[in-house]
This record gives structure tokens, C-alpha cells and sequence, in this order.
């Protein structure tokens, strides 16, 4: 079809968090519909805001990213 599996996009979208050394500590929650994936929960800093939806975004199939992190 023209949308990829969500449930494959959730997985490499979260195992790119996973990968990065400053993102994989933190609390964060993946979500995917249609290929837009949504993030949240709670991160330590803006800087790892803007990280996480840069991480999520350069994942293939990847349309955009609905970033509702919270820095806390």
C-alpha cells in the first residue's frame, strides 16, 4: 500500500532512540498513523526535544513527526 506498516516505523523509530546515547535514557513514547509518528513523555532539555524529532524524522518512511516531548 502506500503507507508502510506503522507497527515496522514504530519499531525503527524507537530502536533509533535506542541507538543514540543522550535519547536512550529518557522516557520516551512512539506512536505512528499513516506514517506520521508522534513522540512523547519527558526529556531533561529543548536540546533533546529538537534530537529526538531529528532522529525520528531521518528514519525511512517517515513522514513527519508530531513532537510532544516534555522537557521536565
Amino acid at each position: 500500500g502506500a503507507y508502510m506498516d506503522n507497527a515496522a516505523i514504530t519499531g525503527k523509530v524507537k530502536a533509533a532512540i535506542l541507538q543514540d546515547p543522550a535519547l536512550k535514557v529518557m522516557q520516551i513514547q512512539v506512536t505512528s498513523f499513516k506514517n506520521v509518528v508522534q513522540l512523547s513523555g519527558f526529556v531533561d532539555s529543548p536540546q533533546m526535544v529538537d534530537r529526538a524529532g531529528k532522529v525520528a524524522r531521518d528514519v525511512s518512511g517517515v513522514v513527519s513527526v508530531q513532537n510532544d516531548l516534555l522537557v521536565k
